[in-house]
């Protein structure tokens, strides 16, 4: 046993997953019985009132089913229980029991068993009192000094302090100052209460001063309430304040007497008399399972408790004084007491033997050579092993639902069609807490998200369907969804387990958002793909597709999305290209990346292992910058919006004040079209809050084109220069960081930031470019120049052979130059604006790019006009 833990004499766990708190828990000899021992009485957040009796036949025995003398429920949560003097005519003990709504007093009376479960208690309601105001927690005495007879006083939610002589209502006041209830006691030595105000100040007021003041329940004159109802503490006794890291005793004249300060977070506190005269002993309970006692501001005693204290009370049970009861949040009680016990242990002796070190030296290597090799094949965890502990399959159906499931769908067509999804889990050990998360892209939308499962034995099957439809009328950035599972794999060492994750990505059909639509010859936004192979039929590409029966659509085929936009792709008959046009830039993302997908996969059919594509077209930059400007602007009038918006909000609740004040006024003074300007802001308020409304959603439609957009402009670039699949990742990590953007972090700045890093680090030119100071700050900018002006750089350096990686270190100065005439890296700012002025003429903006046009010999990066 150790020195340091209290000893356990007798506990419990009450009920199951409910709440407590500090008021939940009180000591008293609440059925009056002749031997004067203390009862646990312990009230619940769940509406249960539970009476104990401890009498353990040894130290440390659980509860019994004789130990408890009662359990009530009372069907509203018990917020405080105390007991005291309650009851005209007698001056017996009785219990008050606090809801939120309503106080009662009952009497218990305690009965003797006839059989061996021992005695019993019943409880009689005395009275009870209907609160007008929701209570938080009250206090008792004596107040006024009357004898024989105690008083209850309850502290309400809105600052109010109501008075109840017994089974009558006194009165009312409201507190001064008042915003949140504080803790509420009340000192007998000064007949005043004591509370801690919102200022964190300690008040005290005078039973007698609220008694005579004018009743809180009139109301008719504030400032009168205000002048007249606080006073200073003027105690002869001390008071205990326990704060989040102070412990403070203060004087009779309100002075501190001394102050303790607190290394952890305390949970509670009770001072009790101490044996030493002119001293306090306090016991604090904390966030570290500890009990401290405290002389003053000496530790005593320090002991370790299995739980963590909400209340502590110290009583006299079964002939056992200075019993320390305890009682946390969730229903441990336990009664406990300070003390050791002697340590019958002896060690036994150490048998000494010789070691013999070289054989200790082969061992060890043995195990760092094991060691060694686990950590090089396998990791830290075993991948197969944690491959295996469950298998996650996603097949999403090739046809679509016989009855759709897109319910409140914004979508402009009469009829929008939903696709199944089925996923399968597979595990083969147990596991817990298996939970499955399934997410699209937005505007997609789920009929469920959300599964959980049970894996109790091993090598079991669970399948899930939903279903996958277009909720609003724009396209989304992505057609790609992804599953991923939570699980928790129980071990030996660890019975909870060890927490896992497990993902599986899906693609969603192109006919789930498009629908074959006529082709268009014009178009105001073109690129070409350059392919190595010939020309393959767009009609084996996409069937299903198809408007029309002849052979027309082989070379030439349109589509029309859900949300009203339509794209048309032609493939060359002469050469290895294809063409993908449409009125709308970020529109051409989708079917160019489905178009690259299934040439890959015919090919692949094929066996044709060589198969590439490439572009050689300027990089649409100019069209993307104009995306870019229209979501910052959305950003920006947002916050506009929102600053209105508060203006107006201060502005009514000031109306409401000069108008209530009004009310409240003797002699009313006319309004003077106070009414009438509230009506107006009221107004303004509302179509604020709209437009705030509409703005969002705007924004976040925005941000969605801007992300297809960004795909795009990331694939041409990677066929532009060949990147590899990791390079390509780098630029997906730095173009696309937000799955949704905020206005507290935006995608402008955080995409701005790592642009800069990517040209400090891999895309530098040399050592002194490094220090230049490129990194943007991550808050909203005042525009997107700067941001313009790295990426045009960035695609510059990529230009002229700089590649991308996650070394901190410099690149190699770059010294290849690709095809078209780029002008020098700038070294500085100054530099930066005289590339700017001159790639005007330089850098042309080419966005009719066909098969058959030839191409000028230009840099293939479009500059920016400012």
């Amino acid at each position: 046993m150790s020195l340091f833990k209290a000893r356990d004499w007798w506990s419990t766990i009450l009920g199951d997953k409910e709440e407590f708190d500090q008021g939940c828990l009180c000591l008293a000899n609440v059925d009056n019985s002749g031997n004067g021992q203390d009862k646990i009485i312990v009230g619940s957040f769940m509406g249960y009132l539970r009476i104990f009796s401890p009498h353990p036949a040894k130290t440390g025995d659980g509860a019994q089913a004789e130990d408890l003398l009662l359990e009530v429920d009372l069907r509203d949560p018990v917020l405080q229980v105390e007991v005291g003097k309650f009851v005209s005519g007698t001056e017996m003990l009785h219990l008050a029991v606090l809801h939120s709504r309503k106080l009662c007093v009952y009497s218990v009376s305690g009965t003797l068993g006839n059989v061996e479960h021992g005695n019993q208690c019943q409880m009689k309601l005395m009275y009870e009192h209907n609160l007008q105001r929701t209570a938080c927690n009250m206090t008792y005495g004596s107040f006024g000094g009357v004898k024989g007879r105690d008083l209850i006083c309850i502290q309400s939610m809105d600052g109010m302090l109501m008075v109840f002589e017994q089974e009558s209502y006194a009165f009312g006041r409201f507190l001064p100052g008042f915003l949140l209830p504080g803790p509420l006691a009340y000192s007998s030595r000064t007949d005043s209460f004591l509370t801690v105000s919102s200022c964190q100040q300690v008040e005290s007021y005078k039973y007698q001063v609220l008694a005579f003041a004018t009743d809180a329940d009139k109301r008719q004159e504030t400032e009168q309430q205000k002048l007249g109802s606080g006073k200073r503490l003027v105690s002869a006794s001390s008071v205990f304040v326990l704060g989040e890291r102070n412990f403070f005793c203060l004087k009779d004249n309100g002075q501190i007497r001394f102050m303790k300060k607190l290394d952890w977070s305390p949970s509670c506190f009770l001072p009790y008399c101490s044996v030493s005269e002119g001293t306090i002993n306090t016991l604090i309970g904390n966030h570290n399972n500890m009990l401290h006692i405290y002389q003053d501001v000496t530790l005593k005693w320090a002991t370790q408790l299995p739980h963590i204290p909400v209340a502590v009370r110290v009583g006299c049970l079964h002939d056992l004084k200075g019993v320390i009861v305890t009682l946390s949040d969730d229903g441990h009680l336990q009664c406990s007491y300070l003390g050791t016990d002697p340590s019958l242990f002896q060690a036994p002796n150490v048998q000494s033997r010789e070691l013999n070190y070289d054989e200790l030296d082969v061992e060890m290597k043995e195990l760092q050579k094991i060691i060694k090799d686990v950590n090089k094949s396998q990791g830290v965890w075993p991948m197969t092993e944690r491959e295996d502990d469950l298998n996650v399959s996603v097949v999403v159906s090739p046809n679509f639902d016989s009855v759709s499931q897109a319910t409140d769908v914004e979508v402009g067509t009469d009829l929008v069609p939903s696709v199944t999804v089925k996923v399968t889990l597979q595990n083969r050990v147990i596991l817990q807490k298996a939970k499955l998360s399934v997410y699209v892209q937005p505007p997609l939308e789920l009929t469920c998200d959300q599964f959980t499962f049970e894996f109790m034995t091993p090598d079991l099957t669970r399948t899930v369907s939903f279903s996958v439809y277009l909720k609003r009328s724009y396209t989304p950035s992505e057609l790609e969804g992804n599953a991923v599972v939570s699980y928790s794999r129980p071990t030996d060492r660890n019975p909870d387990g060890i927490p896992r994750v497990i993902q599986c990505k899906f693609r969603l059909p192109l006919k789930l958002i498009c629908l074959p639509g006529q082709p268009s010859k014009t178009a105001s936004h073109k690129i070409t793909i350059d392919t190595n192979k010939s020309p393959v039929s767009l009609l084996s590409l996409f069937p299903g597709f198809a408007s029309q029966s002849d052979d027309d659509q082989v070379n030439v085929m349109g589509f029309h999305f859900l949300g009203g936009a339509r794209i048309t792709v032609l493939a060359s008959k002469t050469s290895q290209r294809y063409r993908i046009q449409s009125e709308q830039f970020e529109d051409l993302w989708l079917i160019t990346n489905e178009l690259i997908l299934r040439l890959q996969e015919y090919f692949e059919k094929q066996g044709v292992k060589d198969f590439a594509c490439s572009f050689s077209g300027s990089i649409p930059l100019q069209e993307y910058f104009e995306l870019i400007d229209h979501h910052f602007e959305l950003r920006i009038n947002g916050e506009k919006l929102e600053e209105l918006l508060s203006e107006r909000a201060v502005q009514f609740r000031a109306i409401q004040r000069r108008l209530l004040a009004r009310f409240k006024d003797k002699t009313p003074a006319p309004l003077q079209h106070l009414d009438t300007l509230l009506d107006g802001t009221y107004k303004q308020v509302i179509a604020l809050a709209d437009a705030v409304e509409e703005n969002q959603g705007n924004l976040f439609q925005s941000f969605t084109r801007l992300k297809s957009a960004t795909h795009l402009v990331i694939l041409l670039i990677a066929l532009w220069q060949k990147l590899s699949a990791d390079q390509v990742a780098i630029l997906e990590a730095a173009f696309l960081p937000l799955q949704e953007d905020t206005q507290e972090l935006g995608w402008e700045e955080t995409v701005d930031a790592a642009i800069s890093h990517l040209l400090k680090t891999c895309l530098s030119k040399s050592s002194k470019e490094q220090a230049l100071n490129l990194n943007s700050q991550l808050n909203i900018p005042k525009d997107t120049s700067q941001l313009k002006k790295h990426i045009t750089l960035l695609c510059d350096r990529l230009s002229k052979g700089g590649r991308l990686c996650l070394s901190t270190d410099a690149a190699a100065p770059q010294t290849m130059v690709m095809p078209g005439g780029c002008t020098t890296i700038p070294e500085s700012d100054l530099e930066e604006r005289s590339v700017e002025q001159d790639s005007t003429e330089l850098f042309t903006n080419h966005r009719h790019l066909t098969a058959e046009t030839p191409r000028p010999e230009v840099s293939p990066l479009q500059g920016v006009s400012e």
